[in-house]
C-alpha cells in the first residue's frame, strides 16, 4: 500500500490518523492470506493494514526533529467503519509515544536527530477464529538522519514484524485490542520502552568479555590497519541486511539470525574456518548441512573469539571502527542477547551498525544506547 511519508523537519503526518484508517480501494491490492474458521472481506483486511500503518507511523513520527508532540486519536473519534483502536490500546500507545519523545531528547543530547521518515506496512497473514482476528504484518521504515555534524549517512532503515489482535464487535466492526513485536533481537528505534527485567549477574568459567563504556569519549579512537578486509565485511553486511544471501541458512525462527549474519560478514572479510566438534566453542565453521554453535550463538561466538584472540574487547563502544562487532545483554543476566557489525563510521567518530533480527541498516550506536540505556554493551576489535 502507499506509504505515509514525512518530508521535512517538523512535518505533520501526511494524513491524519482519523483519515488514514479509512478503507482503501481494492484496485491493485494483493489479497493477504486468511485462515481459521472465518474470513474478512478485502476492505476490512485493508483497514487492518491501514490502522497498523497509522499506529506505527505515529510512533516513528514521535522521533522526528521539531515535530510537535502528537497523540493517537481516541477510538471514538476515528471515522473508520471497519476497524478502530480500543480505549486500552489508545492509552497504551499514548503512553508509548511519551517514551519515544523522551528517547528523541536523549538522542538530541547524543548529537543525533531525524528529519524525515517513511513507514510502510503490509499484511502477511490474517487468522480469524471465534470472533478474534490475529493479523501478522511487516513494517518497513526508513529514517533520514539530520546533518548535525555533517558526516552522518543519509538514512537508516529496518524491517520489523508485529502481531495485531482484533475483536469483532456486535455492529460488524473490529477493534484493535493489542499489538506486539514478534522479532527476536534488538528492539527498533520506534518501539516504545517497556520496563526492563530486574538485573542479575551470572558467573562463568568460560572466556569472559569485558563490558564497554557507552559515554562518548572526548577523543575518538582510530582503528589501526589489521589483517582482515574490513571494507568487504561492511559491504557484505550492507548488501544482505534485508535481502538474505541464499547461500546460507536462516535462523530467525531458531533464536535469531544476528550472529549467523555477522559470522557471514566476518568470513567475507577474511576470517577462516576453525574445524572441529560443532558443540565445542573453540571451533567456528559452517558447511552445507550444519554449523558450529559459535557460528550462530552470541555467547559461543564471544567465547570463540576471545579464546583464539580473533578479536579483543574495546573499553568504549565509540572506539569501534568498520568491521568491529558489538554485542548486548538486554537484561544484564550475564548472557549476551544480540550481535551487530559496524558497517559505517562517521568522520567525527560515531559507529553505525547493521544487523539481522530485526533487519537493520546503519543504525547509530547513539540511537541504540538511547533506546536501551539499561543494557550491558560489549565491543570487539576484529
Amino acid at each position: 500500500m502507499k506509504a505515509t511519508t514525512f518530508r521535512s523537519v517538523g512535518a505533520l503526518l501526511t494524513v491524519a490518523l482519523s483519515a488514514v484508517v479509512l478503507p482503501a480501494s481494492a484496485a491493485g491490492a494483493a489479497e493477504p492470506r486468511t485462515a481459521g474458521t472465518g474470513a474478512v472481506d478485502r476492505a476490512t483486511s485493508q483497514s487492518f493494514e491501514q490502522l497498523a500503518e497509522a499506529v506505527l507511523t505515529e510512533r516513528t513520527a514521535a522521533l522526528l526533529d521539531n515535530r510537535p508532540a502528537g497523540r493517537i486519536a481516541p477510538a471514538k473519534k476515528l471515522k473508520n467503519k471497519k476497524a478502530r483502536l480500543s480505549a486500552k490500546v489508545t492509552r497504551t500507545e499514548n503512553s508509548g509515544l511519551s517514551t519515544l519523545r523522551s528517547r528523541k531528547s536523549r538522542l538530541a543530547g547524543l548529537g543525533e536527530a531525524y528529519t524525515g521518515a517513511d513507514t510502510r506496512v503490509t499484511v502477511d497473514r490474517t487468522r480469524v477464529k471465534g470472533g478474534q482476528a490475529t493479523v501478522q504484518v511487516t513494517e518497513t521504515t526508513t529514517l533520514t538522519y539530520k546533518k548535525v555534524r555533517g558526516d552522518e549517512p543519509a538514512t537508516t532503515g529496518f524491517q520489523a514484524h508485529h502481531e495485531l489482535k482484533f475483536a469483532a464487535k456486535p455492529d460488524g466492526t473490529w477493534e484493535l485490542t493489542g499489538i506486539r513485536p514478534t522479532d527476536d533481537g534488538l528492539p527498533q528505534i520506534n518501539q516504545p520502552t517497556v520496563a526492563p527485567a530486574a538485573p542479575s549477574v551470572g558467573a562463568t568459567a568460560l572466556p569472559k568479555a569485558t563490558r564497554a563504556a557507552i559515554t562518548r569519549p572526548a577523543r575518538p579512537q582510530t582503528k589501526p590497519a589489521g589483517k582482515y578486509n574490513y571494507k568487504a565485511m561492511a559491504a557484505y553486511a550492507e548488501k544482505y541486511w534485508k535481502n538474505y544471501n541464499p547461500a546460507y541458512r536462516k535462523f530467525n525462527d531458531a533464536g535469531g539470525d544476528c550472529t549467523n549474519f555477522i559470522s557471514q560478514a566476518l568470513k567475507a572479510g577474511g576470517w577462516k574456518h576453525d574445524s572441529g566438534v560443532y558443540s565445542d566453542y573453540t571451533n567456528w565453521w559452517y558447511d552445507a548441512s550444519y554449523q558450529s554453535t559459535s557460528w550462530v550463538g552470541a555467547n559461543e561466538w564471544s567465547w570463540f573469539t576471545l579464546h583464539h584472540k580473533r578479536a579483543t574487547n574495546l573499553s568504549n563502544v565509540y572506539y569501534m571502527g568498520v568491521g568491529d562487532i558489538m554485542q548486548m545483554d538486554f537484561d544484564r543476566d550475564g548472557s549476551k542477547d544480540h550481535t551487530m557489525i559496524v558497517s559505517y563510521r562517521s568522520s567525527s567518530g560515531v559507529p553505525y551498525l547493521t544487523y539481522h533480527s530485526v533487519n537493520t541498516y546503519r543504525k547509530s550506536v547513539a540511537s541504540i544506547i538511547a533506546s536501551n540505556p539499561n543494557a550491558y554493551y560489549y565491543a570487539y576489535r576484529t
